[in-house]
């Protein structure tokens, strides 16, 4: 993520919250996310400098404006005439991230070797909330690759419980 798709999302939170629009706003840009996932040719359309600004500034009028808040449409406007459409994907990352904060919600990934149990999951979910001091959505993944354990990435911090781990750490301290 770039220091410039952070300042971007940074200046679109700060006026959400004078608006108290945060959640509106997240709403909006994940539709323009999805969007532009399943239309990849879309974002490059967009950033392209041969097309004239005006025709693409144009057709994001015409795409968006009855389905976004002005704001959110002005956003992505100020990224297509900057040329910085490119950070937008990240842009919309780091404000969910800013709102995620906001509200003290924390991501977890859990990445376990075996399907873990309903109870499980619930014990997991309580000791990530007690240490983190913040509700946290979970996401589980199954790799067999682990033998067994668990990897948690919650918040950037990777918590690793995996005996796939243990075992690499005391081969290190047997090769000295």
């Amino acid at each position: 993520m770039t220091q410039i798709s952070k300042e971007y999302a940074a200046a679109l939170f700060m006026l959400a919250c004078e608006k108290k629009k945060q959640e509106e706003y997240a709403a909006a840009l994940k539709t323009l996310k999805d969007a532009f996932l399943e239309n990849p040719e879309y974002l490059i359309f967009l950033s392209s400098r041969g097309i004239p600004l005006s025709e693409r500034l144009d057709a994001i009028e015409q795409a968006f404006s009855k389905l976004l808040p002005e704001d959110v449409m002005s956003f992505l406007m100020l990224l297509c005439e900057k040329g910085r459409i490119n950070c937008f994907l990240d842009a919309v990352e780091e404000y969910q991230n800013l709102l995620n904060v906001s509200k003290r919600v924390s991501n977890a990934i859990v990445t376990s070797a075996v399907a873990l149990s309903d109870e499980e999951k619930e014990k997991l979910g309580q000791k990530l909330e007690a240490i983190s001091n913040t509700t946290v959505k979970m996401e589980y993944v199954v790799d067999a690759s682990l033998l067994g354990g668990v990897i948690v990435e919650i918040d950037g911090k990777v918590l690793d419980g995996s005996i796939k781990n243990r075992l690499r750490d005391i081969k290190e301290v047997m090769n000295g």
